[in-house]
């Protein structure tokens, strides 16, 4: 089964979401703008999700877990949750 280790940010809106990716893709700490502004409680530690399996996280986070590029930041992806911004540091097939 396909395996992937994740960070994110979560936040409550799409522009939230796009300046956010903006302050990382122009330099800022990914773990470091989680801390700070992401809804969700890995936000502490800053946005790793750890390793999970296809099928563990909703379906539109999956399909960006599992079929996108490595290393990258992804986003805004919406969700029954809010907008995530998602890097995938890693994924076995």
């Amino acid at each position: 089964m396909a395996r992937a280790c994740a960070r994110h940010i979560l936040v409550d809106s799409e522009a939230k979401c796009e300046e956010l990716k903006k302050e990382i893709q122009e330099g800022a700490d990914f773990a470091e703008v989680a801390k700070q502004n992401s809804s969700c409680p890995s936000g502490q530690r800053g946005g790793d999700l750890g390793e999970f399996t296809q099928g563990q996280m909703v379906r539109e986070f999956d399909e960006v877990v599992f079929t996108e590029e490595i290393n990258t930041v992804h986003g805004p992806v919406k969700t029954q949750f809010g907008y995530h911004l998602i890097e995938i540091t890693s994924r076995d097939e």
